[in-house]
């Protein structure tokens, strides 16, 4: 099979596109030939040495949609997504035509859509879903503040917040991307220009009942401060590759009464009636999670590279160029 090896950290030229031996199913797990990938921020982390825990050579990828192709009581020919649970960084991932992963973290669907659109929903629905709700406990008729806005994940985010009802304000860094939010749905898009929590008090002077921060520590204080006393902040991304507040001083840090939290979750966070439901939303047009750029294996270097370098809005996904199984 053709995988990209990752031998060691590094730019973009450590992506090795070669040929690798099919992993062998063993008790337990199963083989999905992979259809497409989604590329996340862990995957660019990893190739720049700032992941722990990652052992080498390694296939990179956190996530990956195809069809069974042997073991874990899965009919072969079942559409399935995987991610997390080591993939990518202890065990090979989903940059490859084959991956092998435990059964429990894969989630069976049933779908039409094309591969690429597929490719761009598991990871980013999961975190997304598990932020909202796990992280936020978001409620029809808030506020909500998304630090991060034209990311894969803050389109999700933005999405699935509107389905609740909430009234949503979502950040770029870059002014001709303001009417891309404004047609995702986004109710107040805001250039982030260092003084969101000023721009966002002026239209709800009290500030926003939650903030979901995607971009890392760098823009926190300001999204803390763009939140009411008894909102919430749910620390989820890390978009500046800075996650880490050196002499942290909660009583100094925080604004009085506004809470931080945290999420980041694994498959069994995202429970397959939620996938299946959003993937049926989606062939209805009643729904999207945003921008999709798509690449194929050959490009992965260039896809990292812009990946790295913020290039594009939305998801960046690779199809493996499989065709057998796949969805029309």
């Amino acid at each position: 099979m053709r995988a990209v090896v990752l031998r060691e950290p590094g730019p973009v030229e450590h992506l090795e596109l070669t040929e690798l031996p099919l992993p062998e199913v063993k008790p337990g797990w199963v083989r999905i030939a992979v259809k497409a990938f989604g590329l996340n921020r862990s995957e660019l982390h990893t190739r720049l040495g700032l992941a722990e825990g990652v052992t080498f050579p390694r296939v990179p990828g956190i996530e990956a949609v195809g069809i069974v192709d042997a073991g874990g009581g899965f009919p072969p020919g079942q559409q399935v997504a995987t991610m997390m649970g080591g993939m990518g960084r202890t065990f090979d991932g989903g940059y490859a035509e084959y991956t092998l992963v435990p059964a429990n973290q894969v989630i069976p669907f049933r779908s039409d859509l094309p591969w690429a659109v597929i490719g761009q929903v598991p990871e980013t629905l999961q975190t997304a879903y598990g932020s909202l709700t796990t992280g936020l406990d978001l409620r029809e008729g808030q506020t909500l503040l998304i630090r991060g806005g034209t990311s894969a994940l803050g389109f999700a985010t933005a999405t699935l917040a509107k389905d609740l009802g909430a009234t949503v304000f979502a950040t770029t860094r870059q002014k001709d991307r303001l009417d891309t939010l404004a047609g995702h749905g986004v109710d107040h898009p805001l250039l982030d220009d260092g003084t969101v929590a000023e721009q966002v008090r002026k239209i709800v002077p009290e500030g926003v009942d939650a903030a979901l921060e995607l971009v890392g520590t760098p823009t926190l204080p300001d999204t803390l401060n763009a939140t009411r006393v008894h909102g919430t902040v749910c620390f989820a991304g890390m978009l500046s590759n800075q996650w880490t507040i050196s002499n942290f001083y909660p009583i100094g840090y925080l604004p009085a009464g506004v809470r931080l939290t945290a999420y980041g979750g694994e498959a069994d966070d995202l429970p397959a009636p939620v996938l299946q439901r959003h993937l049926d939303r989606i062939a209805d047009g009643e729904a999207s999670l945003g921008p999709v750029k798509v690449y194929s294996m050959a490009e992965i270097r260039q896809a990292h590279d812009d990946l790295e370098h913020n290039r594009t809005a939305g998801k960046l996904v690779v199809l493996t160029g499989r065709a057998e199984g796949a969805a029309p």
